[in-house]
């Protein structure tokens, strides 16, 4: 019986050193940013919730909005068009290591969760103000930049720790790369 070979995959094209390094900067300062942004929305809806001045509330849900509308998704579109180029030019890949799959599909998660549910209670929060009531609960300008700070710091965790080892793909990958350069060095000369 014949064994079936798979077709061999081209290996997708790796950016050079400089490119690797210009973009492994972009990519950080992004992330950083992001951190930053939320930190900073967390300390403005601290100062939203625990403030009794309609002033000081007004001038914070004001400031959180402008955070949202102008910063935070072109940081983190920024920080997902960044790691997604990085993770597919070098070494490690998008699907290759658990680590890597992780930080992508939480940043995306991230990404979308900023879009569709931060930016519109931010939103909610400066009309219900700006119209002379109360800030309408305080869960929704604190609980957005604690789940995005949670999912950052934990990324940023798993980013320098590396944890979990290769996915099945990348295990495959491996043992094909290793068995194709046993072959490469069976077929050449000594």
């Amino acid at each position: 019986m014949k064994s079936k070979t798979l077709p061999s995959r081209k290996p997708s094209p790796k950016l050079s050193r400089p490119a690797r390094r210009a973009l492994l900067v972009v990519h950080v300062i992004a992330s950083a940013g992001w951190l930053g942004l939320t930190l900073g929305l967390l300390a403005l809806g601290i100062t939203a919730a625990a403030d009794g001045s309609a002033v000081t509330v007004e001038a914070s849900v004001r400031a959180m909005r402008l955070f949202a509308d102008w910063l935070l998704l072109p940081v983190a579109f920024l920080t997902l068009l960044s790691g997604l180029v990085l993770s597919l030019g070098t070494q490690w890949g998008l699907a290759r290591y658990r680590w890597v799959y992780t930080k992508f599909w939480l940043t995306l998660a991230t990404t979308t969760a900023t879009a569709f549910a931060l930016r519109p209670a931010t939103h909610s929060a400066v009309t219900a103000v700006a119209a002379g009531g109360p800030l309408p609960e305080t869960h929704e300008v604190l609980m957005g930049p604690i789940v995005s700070l949670s999912a950052y710091v934990f990324m940023t965790v798993i980013s320098v720790l590396k944890p979990w080892g290769p996915t099945r793909r990348g295990r495959r990958l491996r043992v094909s790369s290793r068995r194709a350069l046993q072959e490469a060095r069976a077929a050449s000369p000594t």
